[in-house]
């Protein structure tokens, strides 16, 4: 697995690959990931002309888009061999996404591709290569699939997260999706949980499909404040006015880094007093807690958020 580093990805938006002007605009674009589609934006006419698109498109990096993924087809349509081989030649391309996982089978037909094809990025040998190794992140749009979460989580060395496909879920079990997401709450719990079980660096929470006006907007931020309540580090995007909101949403906000600065400072001048526990605000701090304060900066600071100026606000703060 590829997933024991912190890798941003608060927003994962997806650009049609069959769409050279929607693939220019997302030049401009600021995202900790863009993944350019050959799936189901692209008709089956336009699969080719997809691939040559995205081959061509990612000789370059975007100055904005931290990490270039592709989504491939899905391994049992025929087309996810001529896909990979088409863009894993690309120089820019960080990250596969691939649709449909139903069983560790599917990773493991990508990984021998990958290993085929580029193995001097290799996962289990990152140290030998001066190229990061590729990615991989895995949709998760079955029962089957949930069910089946361990081998799927075990299945690559390249498998850095799980993505969260609703409306596949939804079609599979006869679901109908309702505005409180509680029919996904099984299935969005296990792929969470399964996603920390494993290292995983992703745990990628559904596509909020209501998002245009003021009313899409507040939907989106209460989807994006519930995955984040299960466990959810990211959110799939399909328009890139989402793209801003989810990643304020997914980043530490201004009161939970305060929180975690003063625990940090109040933690250090414990220790230095002996102290494995004490009380904050009438909550006792131990171990646990300090180490969520701790994930909090380090997020903050991967996300260029100012934890200085708010270090320096509570640096005397002392533990009760």
């Amino acid at each position: 697995m590829a997933g024991t580093q912190l890798v941003l990805r608060r927003a994962l938006l997806y650009v049609p690959g069959s769409s050279q002007k929607m693939l220019d605009k997302s030049r401009n674009l600021k995202v900790d990931c863009v993944a350019y589609d050959l799936e189901d934006s692209v008709v089956p006419s336009k699969k080719s002309e997809a691939r040559g698109n995205i081959s061509r498109f990612l000789q370059t990096r975007s100055p904005g888009v931290t990490e270039n993924a592709v989504r491939i087809n899905a391994v049992n349509t025929g087309l996810a061999l001529d896909d990979l081989t088409a863009v894993l030649k690309a120089p820019s391309i960080d990250t596969i996404v691939v649709p449909k996982v139903n069983s560790s089978s599917d990773l493991e037909f990508v990984t021998d591709v990958i290993r085929h094809n580029l193995p001097e990025r290799h996962a289990e040998n990152p140290s030998k290569t001066s190229t990061p190794p590729i990615n991989v992140l895995a949709l998760v749009e079955s029962a089957r699939a949930v069910t089946d979460l361990g081998s799927i989580c075990k299945a690559s060395p390249y498998l850095s997260g799980l993505i969260f496909a609703a409306e596949d879920f939804a079609l599979d079990l006869s679901l109908t999706r309702t505005p409180s997401l509680l029919e996904f709450l099984f299935a969005r719990s296990a792929i969470a949980t399964a996603s920390r079980a494993y290292n995983l660096s992703s745990t990628i929470d559904l596509v909020c499909t209501s998002y245009k006006g003021a009313e899409g907007q507040q939907s989106l931020k209460d989807e994006c404040v519930g995955g984040k309540g299960l466990g959810f580090n990211g959110k799939q995007c399909i328009h890139p006015s989402q793209v801003e909101v989810v990643q304020k949403a997914f980043s530490p906000s201004d009161k939970e880094l305060h929180w975690a600065a003063r625990i940090r400072i109040a933690d250090q001048k414990a220790d230095r007093r002996g102290r494995g526990s004490w009380t904050l605000d009438g909550q006792m701090i131990d171990a646990p807690v300090v180490g969520k304060a701790q994930a909090i900066i380090r997020k903050a600071e991967a996300c260029g958020i100012d934890v200085t100026s708010a270090m320096e606000i509570w640096k005397d703060q002392e533990p009760e």
